[in-house]
């Protein structure tokens, strides 16, 4: 990269002009500020003790040897203590002329880097998806094929919550208040008819806890004494004993809320390598349990509680097993790492979970690591803000999350709208229209959940999401519909172009600067696991690529080198863009 020959060449300068031994990794450059000539600055302050001279001359001194020594340099500028490097037109010219049909541009050698495991989406079985969770599965997919890019061996999974009492809480509301209701008899998604008996149980507790506060209880007491619990305890008692008839239950609900699952994954894009269950790897934990019993990593109260001390660690004392012998949520997720380790043998695992998990998490990688696990060090929690509305936080208990089927909906429906108004589809069959509008409001909620940093809380609204301007996905998915009419305009013309009769200007190096710099965000947004840094990235592509549009109309131009070399940068810049947004998992239409 231009970057690291730069870097080489100051380190060599810093040297021979100075004495200075500073290794290229440790040089500093930037990108040259807007309302400056220059593609990269060095900033020389740091070297006035050694130089002797004043800010202006050791700058100067620096950029005179590089023009002898650096063939890449076309001219320098400097401004005080900063030295600007202007790069030649002919290497941009030359990138441009090397990428513009590399299908992998950006990419690194596949499998050239460790096998990662990403775990995310880990819904509960007592709700549908909400919008929490479209976060969730978006920011997992994407850190996942980022990684990929990367030259990461990458698998994903999907840990279902399907046990515990959230679980039974469904179970019971619907046992009391069901009447065998089905999602057949019902006309609900059967995920959506299991979240309803969450809702209701929750009344119902409430309700409780209320009645018997009024007969003197504390609250405290009432919580725990109210029968709908207590008959939630005891189904999980009974689930965990093995008892045929709750278990029947069971799967029955189970069963139900998978096939919608199923459903909104397959809208949403996302799939998984492997599904954990719960269910299955609770007992693994509780072997663990023993295991660190032996070990006296875990120690039992009088109740028969198992528990560890982190309190060295600064984490307190963490319970690892119920008195009556059921699982917590450690038990399982020490079941499920051990399960993941032995069947991908991945040395790193992410976990794409919540900030409100950040305790659990810590808990977790220390317990791996005091019961030497060879996976502990690997334990990775990519903790993610929640999603607010602007009326507050959601509540799954009370009914009040924003559906991710309706949500769903909803964007497609905008996008139609704002598509309508535009009367650019007219003509295009039901199914080609239908296709684009589920195109753009998917485009929409993704690209507006994931360009926000994945460790900030972030507000959601829908309105602003689907604005055709702006720094959102449809303004990008319609410049790539731009690229590709001007491209289908052009036909079968020749893109290639002698770079000695192209002349740039300033906008279409800034267009080949910013197209040389997506192998580097893409290697950035990895190592961050941030794909917002990506969609930034592809945003500040599109602006200058709108700039350079307006600014230099491809179909007019005479000069058939300059025109070729316009249309190459117009093949670039649409690759980048669908290959940034697949990274995202953000599919760009043909026309708009």
């Amino acid at each position: 990269m231009i970057q690291d020959l730069i870097k080489a060449q100051l380190s060599y300068a810093i040297q021979q002009l100075f004495g200075l031994i500073l290794k290229p990794e440790d040089v500093v450059i930037e990108k040259t500020a807007s309302n400056f000539e220059g593609d990269f600055t060095y900033v020389v302050f740091p070297l006035l003790k050694i130089s002797r001279k004043n800010p202006e001359q050791t700058a100067q001194a620096i950029g005179d040897f590089l023009l002898q020594h650096f063939p890449e340099l076309g001219t320098f500028q400097v401004v005080k203590g900063f030295l600007n490097l202007s790069i030649k037109p002919q290497f941009w010219l030359q990138f441009l002329q090397q990428q513009v049909s590399n299908q992998n541009f950006g990419m690194a050698e596949p499998n050239s880097k460790e096998a990662v495991l990403v775990e995310y989406s880990s819904p509960n079985t007592n709700k549908p998806l909400h919008l929490g969770h479209i976060r969730n599965n978006l920011l997992g997919y994407a850190v996942a094929a980022i990684l990929k890019a990367n030259g990461n061996k990458v698998y994903t999974c999907n840990l279902v919550n399907d046990r515990g009492i959230h679980i039974c809480k469904s179970m019971y509301a619907w046992l009391q208040f069901g009447n065998n209701e089905t999602p057949e008899s019902s006309g609900l998604k059967g995920d959506h008819l299991v979240g309803k008996y969450y809702v209701i149980f929750d009344k119902q507790y409430k309700q409780e806890i209320k009645d018997l506060i009024a007969s003197g209880l504390t609250e405290e007491d009432a919580a725990k004494q109210a029968p709908s619990i207590l008959a939630a305890q005891d189904l999980l008692v009974k689930w965990e004993a093995g008892d045929e008839p709750t278990i029947a239950v069971w799967k029955m609900m189970n069963a139900w809320v998978y096939k919608g699952f199923e459903h909104t994954y397959q809208k949403l894009g996302v799939q998984f390598d492997q599904f954990y269950y719960e269910s299955n790897t609770y007992l693994l934990g509780k072997e663990i349990v023993q295991e660190g019993l032996a070990k006296e990593v875990f120690f039992k109260k009088e109740n028969g509680s198992v528990w560890i001390d982190l309190s060295a660690e600064g984490l307190d004392q963490k319970l690892v097993l119920r008195a009556d012998g059921t699982s917590v949520y450690i038990t399982q997720d020490l079941g499920t790492a051990e399960l993941k380790y032995n069947d991908f043998n991945c040395n790193r695992s992410i976990y794409v979970v919540g900030n409100e998990q950040e305790y659990h998490f810590k808990v977790l990688q220390q317990i791996a690591s005091k019961l030497e696990k060879p996976y502990a060090a690997g334990i990775y929690h990519l903790s993610y803000g929640m999603v607010e509305l602007p009326h507050g936080k959601m509540k799954s208990r009370e009914g009040t999350v924003v559906d991710a089927d309706e949500l769903i909906d909803e964007m497609e429906h905008t996008a139609k709208e704002t598509t309508q108004a535009l009367g650019k589809m007219e003509g295009e069959s039901e199914d080609t229209l239908n296709q684009l509008y589920h195109t753009i409001g998917m485009g929409a909620l993704k690209y507006y959940l994931l360009k926000v940093d994945p460790r900030k809380k972030m507000l959601f609204n829908p309105e602003e999401s689907i604005d055709f301007q702006g720094n959102t996905g449809p303004f990008i998915q319609y410049t790539h519909a731009r690229i590709k009419s001007i491209l289908r305009l052009v036909g079968n013309q020749s893109a290639d172009f002698q770079i000695k009769n192209v002349i740039l200007s300033k906008v279409e190096k800034e267009l080949l600067a910013k197209l040389y710099q997506y192998p580097l965000i893409i290697a950035e947004a990895g190592n961050d696991m941030s794909p917002g840094l990506l969609c930034n990235y592809i945003y500040e592509l599109a602006k200058i690529y709108s700039l350079f549009y307006h600014d230099h109309p491809i179909m007019k131009e005479e000069n058939l080198d300059q025109k070729a070399f316009r249309v190459s940068a117009c093949m670039l810049t649409a690759h980048v863009i669908k290959s940034g947004f697949l990274l995202l998992g953000i599919q760009v239409p043909e026309k708009m």
